[in-house]
C-alpha cells in the first residue's frame, strides 16, 4: 500500500500590477507576511508609472526614475527581493498579447506557486473610485498569462529555445473588496505595519491620510472574517 503524497508546500509568489504602489495598497500585508515566512516574492510592475504627478515642472523621465526607485525601496521593506519592470507607457496599457507574454515569461523565469493581480473589472460599486484602465488591463493580461499562455508547451515556442519552461501556476489570488471575496489572509499587526512602511515609501504619491485609510482597510476585510486584520482576496485554484 503507498500513501498519497501531499502537494508541496507553497514557497514562491508573484504580484502583477500596473503601477509602482499598487502592490503596497493592495496585498503588501500579505506579501510582508509571505517574505517573513521565507517565501520568495516577486514584483512585475507593468508600467513605468511616469505619468503620476501634477507638477508642471516634471518630465515624464523624471517620474519613471522616482517612481521606480520608490518601487524598489518599498519592495526592500517588505522582504522582496526580485522586482520586474515591464516599462509600458503609464496610461496607455492594453491587455494585449506583447503583455501577456512579458507576463508569461516571468512566470516561466521566476515559476510561483501563486499569482496575485487585481480585479479585471471596473468596480462602480463606490462613490469616490471609478478605476484606472491601466489596473484591469494588467489584471488581463496576468490572468491569460497565468492560464494558459505560461502553462502550454507550444504558446512560446521561443521560450523554450530560451531555456524558459512552461509553468503552471497553482493557485491565483485576485484583489477584491471583501464583499466579493472567498478568502480573508490574516495579516498581523507586525505585518501590517510593515505594509504601511512600504507604502509610504511611494512619497510621492500617497496623501498624509493613506496610512490610516489603508488600515482601515485591512480592519474592515478582517471583522468581515472574524479577525483583526486581513487582506481580501477571491481564490482560484487551477486545474
Amino acid at each position: 500500500m503507498t500513501s498519497e503524497n501531499p502537494d508541496p508546500p507553497y514557497t514562491r509568489a508573484m504580484v502583477v500590477v500596473a503601477h509602482p504602489d499598487d502592490a503596497e495598497y493592495g496585498c503588501s500585508g500579505t506579501v510582508a507576511k509571505w517574505c517573513r515566512q521565507g517565501w520568495e516574492v516577486v514584483q512585475v510592475i507593468c508600467t513605468d508609472g511616469s505619468k503620476g504627478s501634477s507638477d508642471p515642472d516634471a518630465t515624464i523621465e523624471q517620474v519613471a526614475a522616482t517612481r521606480r526607485a520608490e518601487q524598489l525601496e518599498a519592495a526592500r521593506i517588505l522582504g522582496v527581493k526580485h522586482v520586474e519592470f515591464l516599462n509600458y507607457p503609464d496610461s496607455f496599457l492594453t491587455p494585449s498579447l506583447e503583455l501577456r507574454k512579458d507576463i508569461a515569461r516571468a512566470i516561466r523565469k521566476h515559476r510561483p506557486d501563486v499569482l496575485v493581480c487585481a480585479n479585471p473589472n471596473r468596480d462602480l460599486d463606490q462613490s469616490y473610485y471609478i478605476g484606472h484602465p491601466d489596473h484591469q488591463a494588467a489584471a488581463e493580461a496576468a490572468l491569460s498569462a497565468a492560464f494558459p499562455a505560461a502553462r502550454d508547451r507550444l504558446t512560446y515556442p521561443d521560450m523554450l529555445e530560451e531555456g524558459l519552461l512552461p509553468h503552471k501556476v497553482r493557485e491565483v489570488w485576485v484583489m477584491m473588496g471583501p464583499d466579493r471575496s472567498n478568502h480573508f489572509n490574516e495579516v498581523s499587526e507586525e505585518d501590517l505595519e510593515t505594509a504601511v512602511r512600504a507604502l509610504q515609501a511611494h512619497a510621492s504619491q500617497v496623501p498624509p491620510d493613506a496610512a490610516e485609510r489603508v488600515r482601515e482597510w485591512k480592519r474592515r476585510s478582517g471583522e468581515k472574517a472574524g479577525l483583526r486584520y486581513a487582506e481580501a482576496f477571491r481564490v482560484f485554484r487551477l486545474r
